[in-house]
């Protein structure tokens, strides 16, 4: 299966959108793809502070949301990240040169537009070349997506 680029699959747009590609993706889950550069965003001289797991995490939740979407042949959508649930990294940053795999994993799924994923990421590639395959953070994510995003943004009314 042909997937479609991520720019496609998430509301992010320009430097926003974190993540580089999708791997794979069904009904259930997603396993994105992320190459830690000094071009990326929130770069620092030797990488990315580990904090920004959570974003990576949250990215990769919304497009998988998209690819839902696209396969209703729906718009994507803008949803919210309400919070996470134990963020456990084992890094400080994840460093320059470095390849992340950011897998999700649907938990739950209300009618009312609230929804749960299980998260990771792997750092499959180190720096230099180094090989490897190694979990650095995994976390329960929340997120909110309501059926009409701006009459949720003016009144709150989720329906």
């Amino acid at each position: 299966m042909t997937l479609p680029d991520i720019r496609k699959l998430v509301p992010h747009s320009g430097q926003m959108v974190l993540l580089d590609r999708a791997l794979s993706v069904d009904a259930e889950q997603l396993c994105a793809e992320v190459r830690i550069h000094e071009g990326s965003v929130l770069a620092g001289p030797t990488g990315v502070g580990a904090w920004v797991g959570i974003e990576y995490m949250a990215q990769a939740v919304a497009a998988h949301a998209g690819w839902v979407a696209l396969q209703r042949d729906e718009e994507v959508k803008v949803g919210f990240l309400l919070g996470s649930r134990k963020y456990e990294v084992s890094v400080p940053e994840f460093p320059l040169g470095s390849v992340l795999r950011v897998h999700v994993q649907r938990v739950l799924q209300g009618d009312n537009g609230l929804g749960a994923f299980e998260c990771r990421i792997d750092i499959v590639d180190g720096p230099a070349g180094v090989a490897s395959v190694a979990s650095v953070a995994t976390a329960t994510v929340t997120v909110f997506q309501p059926p009409n995003v701006n009459q949720f943004l003016k009144d709150g009314n989720v329906g």
